[in-house]
């Protein structure tokens, strides 16, 4: 007894297999691009309570650091309508100290000092503005009726780095800046950084420290880190979230790519 094979019939049986194998893999596939990556939110101050105690700000005065860029003015009751007044304003109004890209201001050089018109240099690093401004007073109250001075810091500047949306540097007059302003000026957190878990690196005294901020809670009123100072780095790290969204990425590469490999190797072996 003979049997004949049909091979039509074989080769739809073939080209049905493939259509299944297609469909599962296509189903597969399906499922794991759906596949959404669960995360627990932190908002900002979620303690927070409404009462009537109020929260203690902590703000250390700003202590005066190498490259600041100040403005010093100089004002007394001279009857000359402020003309001895301009002659110790020079830097103010584009002389000799004035910085480079035409802001006006007296630098802190690498050896703290800054070059003052007729008064010659004056140690300027490691003062409070009360303090350089006291100082400068002293000096000019021999030659001054009754002088007044005013110093500010004119190039206040400070880097976010990580889980924003525009990391980057901010630079602003005066030195009075939150955590919580940078965050915002840097376009908020994105949905995979840490609220809770924020460091600022910041040199002091030549030394470089770290500390942690948690924006998640009432308590970042109370952080020394709170108010960011010159040269500050804010690191926003990544969630683990993060890391497993990068993760089910490469995971779901790698499975497409096995997958087309499987099918050629199943395309060759049906029409070889």
């Amino acid at each position: 007894m003979y049997f004949c094979v049909n091979p039509i019939v074989n080769t739809n049986q073939s080209f049905m297999k493939f259509l299944r194998f297609l469909a599962l893999l296509f189903i597969g596939t399906a499922m794991i691009s759906s596949c959404k990556t669960q995360q627990k939110a932190f908002n900002y101050l979620e303690n927070y309570k409404d009462t009537t105690i109020k929260d203690e700000v902590k703000h250390t005065e700003y202590i005066i650091q190498k490259d600041d860029l100040l403005s010093i003015l100089v004002y007394s009751d001279a009857a000359d309508g402020g003309a001895t007044d301009a002659m110790y304003n020079l830097a103010n109004s584009g002389g000799s100290s004035s910085a480079a890209g035409g802001t006006q201001g007296f630098l802190v050089d690498n050896d703290g000092l800054i070059r003052f018109p007729r008064l010659g240099t004056i140690k300027a690093i490691g003062l409070t503005k009360g303090q350089l401004s006291e100082i400068i007073r002293e000096k000019l109250d021999t030659v001054l009726t009754n002088p007044t001075v005013i110093v500010r810091l004119l190039n206040f500047r400070v880097t976010m780095l990580g889980e924003v949306a525009r990391p980057g540097s901010i630079s602003m007059p005066g030195e009075r800046l939150t955590i919580l302003e940078a965050v915002g000026l840097s376009g908020d957190i994105s949905i995979y950084g840490k609220k809770e878990d924020i460091v600022v690196i910041r040199e002091v005294d030549g030394k470089v420290e770290y500390g942690k901020v948690d924006l998640s809670t009432k308590s970042v009123f109370q952080s020394p880190y709170f108010y960011l100072r010159q040269n500050d780095v804010v690191l926003v790290n990544a969630n683990k979230n993060k890391t497993r969204l990068n993760d089910q990425v490469f995971n779901q590469r790698m499975g497409i790519a096995f997958s087309i490999i499987n099918t050629i190797a199943l395309l060759y072996n049906v029409f070889r």
